[in-house]
């Protein structure tokens, strides 16, 4: 049986567009929190520390949110998250809107909206397999990759001119943006969970379970550990943008641009993934993404911050096919009694990595040279790159024509 487009499943589109206003409001916030905080202490340490604390509390939260995801209805769980946010963020902007706001607020806020990012990231996984058919998985994720491409491209220049107009704006639009994403989710028809008997195993035998799964499927376990470890590469390189163009003179308008254009090329890369996935096998996918991060290495040949943000552009165009072929078999191989854990032990892995790619960058950058500090980032992503050549896990993974023949998602 033939399933219909995409555009054409109501609750499909209901759940984009909640996602999509959900995460249109994170990014707006996101700069809007920093641009507070300097506006308040001027101390660009504090900034830090707001962002800090708001990634904590994703980390911290993961797992515990997934265990929820997995045994409570996952729609109400999204719902509440973004109920707890809307009041918080709202808050904080009437608090701004009458020049009441101190700086403890600030982290305090942030923790919350970070643990409710927690718990609605777990139970969105369960939420998208129920309303897509397997055999659409693919697309379906490449059409996410590429909603937050754009939402990264957009909003946070809207943000910063929200800022510009009202301080307290970006946050009460933030929470505007909550209530209409959760009306989204209670337009829903399709129940978010199959049919399940409540779990009296132990909470570390739950949480045990989700890893064993992802360790038990070699696909699973080598592509978390690759792209996970990847994670580490692409925040580095950023920061290294940010730097290095602030050392050679750019303005900082010009250098927000250059970062911008990481997210513009996987926006785009969104609207070639269908074509790359059809001539490319899965292993060609994945591969492609891996090799493509070693392109920063003509850096070191040409010490330019503009061939640097170049060097990466492939790498963004490649994103939005890997994510499509990776995060569709989690899905489809994945019981639904498992999505919540099995997704908050895959995000715990990026979460434990990523945000070490710009503290080790920052470090390099200090105490050596911008070549050297590439140098350090290429070679990471050559080690990776022959890993994924070299394993039997990739080398053997099945074709997306057979996605649609896996074992279905049952408890």
């Amino acid at each position: 049986m033939i399933a219909s487009p995409l555009r054409r499943n109501r609750d499909f589109v209901l759940l984009q567009t909640g996602l999509l206003l959900s995460s249109a409001g994170s990014q707006m916030t996101a700069i809007a929190y920093p641009l507070l905080v300097l506006a308040l202490t001027g101390s660009p340490a504090k900034a830090g520390v707001v962002a800090f604390v708001r990634f904590l509390a994703m980390a911290a939260l993961a797992l515990p949110s997934g265990i929820a995801a997995d045994r409570w209805n996952r729609r109400r769980l999204m719902i509440a998250a973004h109920a707890t946010r809307a009041c918080v963020i709202g808050t904080l902007g009437l608090l701004v809107l009458s020049e009441e706001v101190e700086f403890w607020m600030l982290p305090l806020v942030a923790f919350v909206e970070g643990g409710g990012a927690a718990v609605f990231s777990a139970a969105q996984s369960g939420a998208f397999r129920a309303v897509v058919p397997t055999q659409q998985l693919p697309a379906a994720v490449a059409v996410v990759t590429g909603r937050d491409a754009a939402v990264q491209v957009a909003s946070p220049a809207l943000g910063g001119v929200l800022f510009g107009l009202a301080r307290a704006l970006p946050f009460l639009v933030h929470a505007v943006l909550y209530v209409l994403s959760a009306a989204a989710l209670l337009a829903m028809r399709t129940p978010f969970q199959e049919e399940r008997e409540a779990d009296r195993s132990p909470l570390r035998s739950r949480v045990s379970e989700g890893f064993r799964f992802i360790w038990d499927h070699a696909f699973l376990r080598t592509t978390a550990l690759l792209f996970g470890l990847a994670n580490f590469i692409g925040p580095g390189v950023l920061l290294a943008i940010v730097v290095i163009g602030e050392e050679q003179g750019l303005t900082s308008g010009r250098v927000g641009l250059l970062v911008s254009v990481f997210g513009a090329g996987v926006l785009v890369g969104a609207f070639l993934s269908p074509v790359v996935r059809r001539r490319l096998p899965v292993r060609g996918v994945l591969l492609l993404e891996l090799w493509t991060w070693t392109g920063c290495s003509v850096f070191l040949v040409w010490p330019n911050v503009y061939v640097l943000t170049a060097s990466i552009v492939p790498t963004a165009l490649a994103i939005p096919s890997t994510d499509s072929v990776v995060h569709s078999y989690r899905y489809a191989l994945t019981p639904d009694r498992l999505q919540g854990r099995v997704t908050s032990v895959w995000a715990t892995i990026g979460l434990a990595i990523a945000p070490l790619g710009p503290l080790v960058a920052g470090l390099l950058l200090d105490s050596f040279s911008a070549r050297a500090t590439i140098a350090a980032f290429a070679a990471i992503g050559l080690l990776l790159a022959l890993w994924g050549t070299l394993s039997p896990a990739i080398r053997t993974a099945p074709s997306l024509d057979e996605l649609a023949e896996l074992p279905a998602p049952a408890g």
